[in-house]
């Protein structure tokens, strides 16, 4: 821990403990990320006190780490981090300003959605439908034809309930993220999936 600095980094982690109530291993993970920084000045800027941080010198060390080849969700992880550190200390009055204020998280890349070929699900169906007709297969068909027929989630699926698929309607109601409910639409063309009453 940097010795100039100790007693402020201290301080805050004490706040995250006793305060926050937060985890031994996030509060390891904040100083980790607060120390490095510190490191960082006292190396290429020497002794700093807090009040004399600005944002240019954050976004040096943030410049550092992108060339370094940090990604940019560890790269915003450790904004956050200081973010929480000069908040603390600006509101025990050892700042007047926030470095973190004019800084801007970079952008979390997104993965790409994986998804099933048509010819895949086609040659899987086929296989199912030349399986033993037992009630395994059976219901194994109706679960991927249903899967791939409305695009649901895994969880979705796996948590799926009868009383959600209205039979005479051809329709499933389905439970999301947040809690949101929506409607699909079915095709009767479902194994297991027939215009019925219920």
């Amino acid at each position: 821990m940097p010795e100039y600095n100790s007693a402020g980094i201290q301080s805050f982690l004490d706040y995250l403990k006793f305060e926050k109530r937060y985890s031994a291993h996030t509060i390891i993970s904040y100083q980790t990320d607060i120390t490095a920084f510190f490191i960082y000045l006292n190396k290429n800027f020497g002794k700093l006190q807090l009040s004399e941080i600005t944002h240019s010198f954050i976004r040096s060390w943030l410049a550092d780490l992108k060339e370094n080849k940090l990604t940019s969700k560890s790269i915003n992880r450790k904004i956050s981090t200081l973010r929480s550190f000069f908040k603390y200390h600006l509101k025990r009055g050892a700042i007047s300003v926030v470095p973190t204020a004019k800084l801007i998280a970079p952008k979390i890349s997104r993965r790409l959605p994986v998804f099933v070929k048509e010819s895949e699900t086609k040659q899987l169906l086929e296989t199912l439908n030349s399986s033993t007709e037992d009630w395994k297969t059976l219901n194994a068909r109706m679960l991927i034809s249903l899967f791939y027929a409305t695009g649901m989630r895994v969880s979705e699926l796996i948590n799926l309930k009868e009383k959600q698929l209205d039979f005479a309607r051809l329709q499933v109601k389905v439970l999301g993220k947040g809690n949101k409910e929506r409607i699909i639409p079915v095709s009767k063309r479902i194994p297991g999936i027939k215009k019925r009453n219920i």
